[in-house]
């Protein structure tokens, strides 16, 4: 039964880590599509910060994504080294994911500024529905 189960498992871990990779990809070609876009259309540095921050949505969700299928993948029977491994990827990740919304809320301040709009507030409830 086991055996049965550490299949199933594999197969998901499988689908998760594609939809990862998926997402990341597709990010980073909408990303490409907007830097070209607004490159033939505005100048100056500071057009390309919503592109900036629509391509760190896209990672930080695909860096989810993969978090999750390293949970799957130590979900049946998991040996210690396996545990070991998985917090010391589950915390390089999360890591990246919290300097990635730290920078991403940086630069939303800084476009808020920029357009005379006030900032989003992160503890509003409105804000934590949009997430990074």
């Amino acid at each position: 039964m086991e055996e049965v189960l550490a299949d199933v498992v594999g197969v998901m871990v499988a689908v998760v880590e594609a939809c990862g990779a998926v997402v990341i990809v597709v990010g980073a070609l909408w990303a490409f599509a907007r830097f070209l876009w607004v490159g033939l259309r505005r100048s100056g540095s500071s057009a390309f910060v919503p592109v900036r921050l629509t391509l760190g949505r896209f990672l930080a969700l695909g860096l989810e994504f993969q978090l999750a299928s390293d949970v799957l993948r130590t979900a049946v029977a998991p040996s210690f080294r396996e545990l070991g491994q998985l917090a010391a990827v589950a915390a390089i990740r999360t890591a990246l994911n919290w300097f990635l919304s730290k920078e991403i809320a940086e630069e939303r301040r800084q476009v808020a500024e920029e357009t005379g709009a006030p900032a989003p507030d992160p503890a509003s409830a409105e804000h934590r529905g949009r997430g990074v």
